[in-house]
């Protein structure tokens, strides 16, 4: 069943306290198609603010609303059929047959006839189709980030307008099946007028391939732009590290950290060595 809606999903001044922290006030909207990056430092509050909108935490104060319904009075089996995580770990607790393990994705499904079309599919869009015969604990690290996103695929595959919440699943892929995977992602979400909400260390992938950059630090949001909106100035304000960009061929416009000017080393032998300032 198609949803519709003002908003998909809406924060208003949501706080969270955890021990002797407080995060917030967190305060914006997320309409069904947009594709928000979340960047700060580490320790910023990247991954709190996401577990609030999963449900995972409840605030302390204010309210997180979705599809204008407040996120507490949700059922885990509607809200599983809403909206879907990609964690940062790729493990699960068993040796479970790859297919199994994106056959998760559909468990709120009390009757699923389509559940075997449906994986199989999942796993095409995720390039993880050939690993369907596998036991999930002998894959590589980049086939287990295969198959979760097929996972999240098969969950929402028959939704119309929902969310994935991505927690920085893929950091530790090499570049090529990270913008592969984030592509395909991208074509899923799109045809499906999904909302993505992605925490992302990668400041260049943030800028090639979502709308809105919301920035976090020291567990407060302290900028929500349009992708075209933000400055470089901005970025190092966030980092406290002096950036350099370049803009390619293609128009792109690539940022890296400044390289720091430090002495050079001549070593002379195992024990000494002399600094060339």
């Amino acid at each position: 069943m198609s949803h519709r809606a003002a908003h998909l999903l809406k924060l208003q001044a949501v706080t969270l306290k955890l021990g002797g922290h407080v995060f917030g006030p967190f305060s914006m909207t997320v309409q069904p198609g947009e594709r928000i990056a979340v960047l700060g430092p580490s320790g910023a509050g990247k991954s709190t603010l996401l577990k609030l909108l999963a449900g995972e935490h409840v605030p302390s104060g204010g309210q997180v609303r979705l599809r204008e319904r407040c996120l507490t009075t949700w059922s885990l089996v509607d809200l599983s059929r809403q909206r879907a995580i990609l964690p940062q770990s790729h493990e699960v607790a068993f040796g479970l047959p790859v297919e199994l393990v994106i056959g998760l994705g559909r468990v709120a499904r009390m009757v699923d006839p389509d559940l075997n079309v449906i994986v199989r599919q999942a796993a095409e869009l995720a390039c993880a189709r050939h690993l369907l015969p596998r036991r999930f604990d002998t894959l590589s690290g980049g086939e287990k980030a295969r198959v979760h996103l097929a996972r999240v695929f098969a969950q929402l595959w028959d939704i119309e307008q929902g969310l994935l919440l991505v927690d920085e699943p893929m950091a530790a892929l090499d570049p090529g099946l990270q913008w592969q995977l984030m592509a395909a992602m991208d074509q899923f979400a799109r045809q499906r007028g999904h909302a993505i909400f992605a925490i992302l260390h990668d400041i260049n992938q943030a800028l090639q391939g979502f709308d809105r950059l919301v920035l976090i630090k020291d567990g407060r949001l302290i900028g929500d732009y349009p992708r075209r909106q933000i400055v470089l100035s901005t970025l190092a304000e966030l980092y406290e590290v002096n950036l350099v960009s370049a803009v390619t061929e293609q128009g792109q416009t690539l940022v890296a950290p400044e390289r720091l000017t430090v002495p050079s080393v001549d070593f002379v032998n195992d024990n000494c060595y002399h600094l060339m300032l």
